[in-house]
């Protein structure tokens, strides 16, 4: 009986594979040594491929020294050897000189001792400004005049939050009367005085357009002092007093009991305006202190 019929030869084919198959594995394994030498035959096979795929990529690299077929070849320009002889010899016959050089050296020794004499003067300055040190008496002799046996100074409470045209506006009236702006404490806190120098120096100058040290201020002295607004018992700015004596000295020499104004005057309102309502408050003999003193200017 035949095995397949014609009818079917899918069904041959694959009977003919697994014959086939078999016929293959009922060989017997090959001996130990043929195996070795298939194993080099395969490894220097697979040696001689790479050294070809080297060899081909060497060939395909461009020469050393030639430019990058990306970059394009730059050609230094040549100085003659004259140009560069005599290049050096004006460099080696530069003439020195020294009166030059030792007048450059004490102008710029001259400058740094101005620029440190200067920047002592101006923290002194702002320390007696915001109170931190005792003023100076021969510097400010005849800003605070005394007159008779008490003299009344205008204290006029301020606040950084007062727009710097109004600052202005009452530094141009305080400075005739002698006249103290006082602060409760620093732009951005005690330990910052940068911003509060700014703000004095921009409230008290002549020329609001001015900048820098050199700019001429007006004769009014500001202090920083929460222990005057405690005594005064200021609840809004601005606000005026008139009190005996010196308020500006510093509030770590005087004590609760030092001497205040004896009424507080609030309101948004000219200097004049400010003390027409303290001699109604009863503090005539202290505005007539004060304007005596704006006659005579």
């Amino acid at each position: 009986m035949p095995i397949c019929r014609r009818s079917h030869p899918r069904f041959c084919l694959a009977l003919g594979t697994v014959i086939l198959s078999a016929a293959t594995l009922a060989q017997p394994p090959a001996a130990p040594g043929n195996a070795r030498s298939s194993a080099q035959a395969q490894g220097d096979a697979a040696m001689k491929r790479l050294k070809a795929a080297i060899a081909a990529q060497q060939k395909r690299r461009p020469a050393a020294g030639s430019p990058q077929p990306d970059l394009p070849a730059i050609a230094l320009p040549s100085i003659p050897d004259t140009k560069a002889h005599r290049a050096f010899e004006g460099l080696r016959k530069r003439v020195s000189a020294p009166a030059m050089e030792t007048r450059a050296r004490a102008a710029l020794d001259a400058g740094r001792a101005g620029l440190a004499a200067n920047r002592d003067a101006m923290a002194k300055r702002v320390a007696q400004a915001l109170g931190l040190e005792a003023p100076d008496r021969a510097a400010i002799e005849g800003t605070i005049a005394p007159n008779g046996p008490k003299a009344y100074v205008p204290v006029l409470f301020a606040s950084s939050s007062m727009p710097l045209s109004q600052l202005r506006a009452y530094a141009v009236q305080l400075e005739p009367a002698s006249g103290v702006i006082a602060f409760r404490g620093m732009v951005g806190g005690m330990g910052r005085v940068g911003p509060m120098a700014k703000l004095i120096a921009q409230a008290l100058r002549l020329d609001p357009g001015c900048e820098g040290p050199a700019c001429e201020m007006r004769k009014v002295q500001v202090i920083v002092d929460p222990l005057i607004f405690r005594q005064h018992n200021v609840r809004q700015v601005p606000a005026l007093s008139l009190m005996p004596g010196d308020p500006t000295r510093p509030y770590c020499e005087r004590g609760e009991d030092s001497e205040r104004g004896a009424h507080l005057v609030y309101g948004d309102a000219s200097l004049s305006a400010l003390l027409d309502e303290y001699a109604r408050l009863g503090g005539k003999e202290e505005v007539r202190d004060v304007t005596t003193r704006l006659e005579r200017r």
